[in-house]
């Protein structure tokens, strides 16, 4: 099994590690995720536009009142990559 590329980077290991521990369906604010992560804006932006190519995330960009909130959250695809993603890490490492 070969480690997807896409998710395989140190810091979209992380994004993507973060949202696939909320709920399926369930949003995170950019700067909750960023806190998180502690990662700086512009970094997280960077992995963040990677995985929205790829399929792997959703940008949601709304408002709050008179204030910009963007959301992000897993893709089906971007689940399912960061299951296999996991499976395969596991069996380069010999788990069962």
């Amino acid at each position: 099994m070969e480690l997807d590329p896409v998710i395989h980077a140190a810091a979209r290991l992380r994004i993507t590690a973060a949202l696939a521990a909320l709920d399926p369906g369930t949003s995170v604010s950019f700067p909750r995720l960023q806190e998180l992560l502690d990662m700086t804006a512009g970094n997280l932006s960077t992995h963040v536009r990677k995985l929205e190519e790829a399929s792997y995330l959703t940008v949601e960009k709304t408002h709050r009142g008179r204030t910009p909130v963007t959301y992000l959250s897993l893709t089906k695809e971007g689940r399912r990559a960061f299951e296999d993603y996991t499976e395969a890490l596991h069996s380069i490492l010999g788990a069962s």
